[in-house]
């Protein structure tokens, strides 16, 4: 929320009391009601946030679309769409962006354009997945600078040729500033009951009658909160959930090595500066040549020293380290460029990092995913064939793994049972809505599956 809508809130609060014409014990009742709906309702009010927009299009729009250049990958690119599409065009926008199908099922010239101009290639339907606020959030994203080119304009970075950096907007944090808010009324509320009680012993002499009693703001919120005892059992409870909600959300977001803030994974050092654009990218070496068992085993595999040797062992000079990079090949497999013999029994291998580490209660696998699924690396991966240095480029949280169950559609392509099923239901519901095999219909959010 920004300062001026919590200005805007403040300011009415006050003159809400100070228009009444004496101040009652109904003042007290009143602020401890805009604190609660400043605490309830601050993140909820935000308008629309570009850095909330790049991490969502990031997970959900980024492997097929470049947001801000006319490159085709999957889609079109993204460059000027805002002029391209039906005016008003975030109305359109929001539409096609949620329900595509609908969109082209509705008799839209425009939507049917795209969807021929793109070789009728079905759009993922976010209708369920992504909300109004969410959509209007990409749509700023896209609407702000092409983060690539601000990257380069900014103070320089350790990112890779090609590696996607988000400009984050700074800002106060929305906790700090409801706290500030939270911690001013509290304030006003001591110093309402103070005028309160003044001008009530003001109108007792006038009126020849003793002064009230004094007691303490303690012992008076005591007396307040058992007169109020239905209203203030009502704001407990939903203060609980409040609290239950957000121990919720903070659990479904737990990653490792993931910065929510600046949008960046972890990004460590390799003991070898290797090339995944070199290698997977200009030289088009298949991820599964060097992960070998990644078609076979949970695990994705980390290369050994001699399958960097199929190929160093007649390439010695590189074409960005030259000879000092591949020399650590040679250290590490005993290996002698000039002889071309292995010499040194006494190896010393190589100490990769792991890059992409989920944590100890997650169960994932990797040959389910990419030999069943048909699951692309880049999914979760991010496109390596543009990184010089590997970097997690996804959260890998459980709310971002869930998202991509529910979205997902089950790969039947050859599979007889799975045809047969699904004619079935297209029969069973057809004109009610549209059926999909989303890995969430086969158990796919079954806690069992990854946590067991």
């Amino acid at each position: 929320m920004s300062l001026i809508c919590h200005y805007k809130q403040l300011k009415s609060v006050i003159f809400y009391i100070f228009m009444k014409k004496y101040i009652s014990r109904n003042s007290v009742k009143t602020l401890v009601v805009a604190i609660f709906t400043v605490f309830a309702f601050t993140n909820s009010l935000n308008a629309q946030d570009a850095a909330n927009g790049a991490k969502l299009y990031k997970q959900n729009c980024a492997v097929c679309h470049a947001s801000h250049t006319d490159q085709k990958l999957t889609g079109p690119g993204l460059k000027g769409i805002f002029d391209r599409v039906p005016k008003p065009a975030e109305a359109w926008l929001s539409k096609w962006i949620i329900n595509n199908e609908k969109l082209i099922k509705s008799g839209d010239s425009y939507a049917s354009k795209i969807f021929n101009d793109n070789g009728k290639a079905a759009m993922t339907v976010f209708e369920g997945q992504i909300d109004e606020k969410g959509v209007n959030d990409i749509l700023a994203f896209l609407k702000g600078p092409d983060p690539a080119a601000a990257a380069t304009k900014g103070p320089a970075t350790n990112a890779g040729a090609g590696e996607e950096v988000v400009e984050k907007t700074s800002g106060i944090e929305p906790l700090y500033l409801t706290l500030g808010i939270i911690v001013i009324l509290a304030i006003l509320i001591v110093a309402f009951r103070s005028v309160r009680v003044s001008l009530q012993n003001t109108a007792n002499r006038a009126a020849g009658e003793p002064e009230a009693e004094e007691t303490t703001f303690r012992e008076e919120a005591r007396q307040w909160a058992s007169k109020n005892s239905r209203f203030v059992g009502v704001m407990v409870i939903i203060l609980l959930g409040a609290g239950v909600k957000s121990c919720w959300n903070a659990c479904y977001n737990i990653g490792v090595y993931y910065d929510w803030k600046t949008q960046k994974g972890y990004k460590p050092e390799q003991p070898i500066k290797f090339s995944h654009k070199l290698h997977a990218g200009d030289n088009e070496i298949a991820c599964q040549y060097c992960h070998n068992s990644v078609e076979k085993s949970r695990h994705a595999g980390i290369p050994t020293v001699n399958i960097c040797m199929n190929c160093h062992k007649s390439i010695q000079k590189g074409p960005q380290y030259g000879e000092t990079e591949i020399a650590k090949i040679y250290a590490a497999s005993g290996f002698n460029p000039t002889t071309g013999v292995y010499e040194n029994r006494e190896t010393n291998p190589i100490k990769w990092i792991k890059v992409y580490n989920l944590p100890d209660h997650v169960y994932f696998n990797h040959s389910q995913h990419v030999v069943v699924g048909k699951v692309e690396c880049a999914t979760c991966h991010g496109n390596l064939k543009e990184m010089t240095t590997a970097e997690q480029k996804n959260p890998l949280t459980m709310k971002w793994c869930i998202e991509c169950h529910r979205k997902t559609e089950v790969s039947m392509a050859g599979n007889a049972y799975y045809d047969r099923l699904h004619k079935a239901l297209k029969e069973k519901y057809k004109g009610q809505y549209d059926v999909k095999f989303t890995v969430d219909k086969i158990g796919g959010l079954e806690c069992a599956k990854c946590h067991y």
